[in-house]
């Protein structure tokens, strides 16, 4: 009699064993086909992008070579009024909450809303472009704007150090009286007030503060 409950319990024991290694097989299969899947899928896509890559390096030069030729072809009037066509289409599809306004054969977009210094830069950056760099067009910038704007100088890396968003040191300053003066320890991004004289309207205030600003593009 014992021995036949002993051969019961290992029979159920087995069967028990059985079914426990047939559902980690299955675990494992499945984990198995979920990375074979991904690994298929990240070939595939790195494929993708590297065929996108050849495809776009053609037509940038391409690009280049017909903004050349409608120069010496059309003259400056039709060039500029295809990048004035350019500068609309962009403020509306990409820059949605920016005036265009062109600056030789790049673009400046003037927000319409308010953001601190960082959400400024960030909305830039998300668009190929950046906060202004102010280095000859001080007169020029500042009679684009009726308000108070974000430019890309800061010293937020380094306290009284100056740098532009593309870690240029800062060389022509256009500062206000007695500006900057880090009030408070936490001035460390820049503003241009168009209120002020055209050259002496920079002020140092708290990055977190509100301001429109002015992509480079």
């Amino acid at each position: 009699m014992y021995a036949e409950i002993l051969i019961t319990d290992l029979d159920l024991e087995h069967r028990v064993a059985a079914r426990l290694k047939k559902m980690l097989e299955s675990k494992v299969s499945r984990k198995f086909s979920l990375r074979q899947s991904w690994c298929r899928r990240c070939y595939h896509l790195t494929a993708e992008k590297n065929q996108l890559q050849r495809n776009v390096e053609p037509l940038n030069k391409k690009k280049l070579e017909l903004e050349t030729e409608l120069r010496n072809l059309s003259g400056q009037g039709l060039y500029e009024s295809i990048y004035t066509y350019s500068c609309t289409l962009m403020s509306t599809i990409i820059f949605v909450c920016c005036i265009c306004l062109l600056k030789g054969n790049g673009r400046l977009f003037i927000s319409t809303e308010l953001k601190s210094w960082s959400d400024s830069r960030q909305y830039c950056r998300d668009r190929a472009a950046d906060l202004v760099i102010i280095n000859t067009e001080e007169k020029f910038i500042s009679s684009l704007v009726s308000e108070i704007v974000w430019i890309g100088l800061s010293d937020r890396e380094q306290e009284g150090i100056m740098k532009w968003v593309d870690n240029s040191t800062l060389k022509q300053q256009f500062w206000e009286s007695n500006e900057p003066n880090d009030a408070g320890g936490n001035e460390d991004c820049i503003e241009l007030n168009p209120a002020k004289s055209v050259l002496n309207n920079w002020n140092d205030i708290p990055c977190s503060d509100k301001r429109k600003w002015i992509c480079d593009n």
